[in-house]
């Protein structure tokens, strides 16, 4: 385990956002549909299909993901732990900025920016400062798709934390 977070460690180094994205969005669309495959990422993110390619590859050539003889995408250990590592980061961050009274979209998109610059020690010790945010999941349905690519997830987590 403490060896699997030290590679964790190393891989967040040398991934950038955009490769940190790419992970999340495949383990949010791995709980959601349970098989994904690139074009499923590329309609989720609104992105192009040869972006996708590309990223994929790419996380591929790092051992983050896999890609089976039907074309479904899977993720390794070290990038199901990144993607895992980067969602809390984003699910921590958008509550937190609804709770503070900030709009849900601008949350939102301010939880994406934060979920990728902040270190291990300074996330951890917010994590244990700040209180459990109010959930805001109605609030979550009313945002744009485009802000809310995460909220079947956040509510289904919600469902398990009660």
């Amino acid at each position: 385990s403490r060896r699997l977070a030290n590679t964790v460690r190393e891989v967040l180094m040398k991934l950038h956002a955009s490769g940190d994205d790419y992970l999340e969005t495949i383990l949010v669309l791995q709980k959601k549909l349970g098989m994904v495959r690139s074009v499923d990422v590329a309609r989720h993110m609104e992105v192009s299909k040869p972006s996708v390619c590309h990223a994929v590859a790419t996380l591929r050539d790092g051992g983050f993901l896999t890609m089976d003889s039907d074309y479904f995408l899977h993720l390794t250990d070290v990038g199901r732990a990144v993607a895992e590592k980067i969602y809390e980061r984003h699910c921590f961050f958008t509550e937190q900025l609804i709770a503070a009274g900030v709009d849900p979209e601008t949350a939102e998109a301010d939880a994406c920016r934060l979920e990728h610059c902040i270190s291990d020690e300074s996330f951890l010790k917010l994590q244990r400062k700040m209180p459990s945010a109010p959930k805001r999941s109605a609030v979550l349905w009313n945002m744009p798709r485009a802000f809310r690519p995460f909220e079947p997830m956040v509510l289904a987590e919600q469902k398990m934390r009660r």
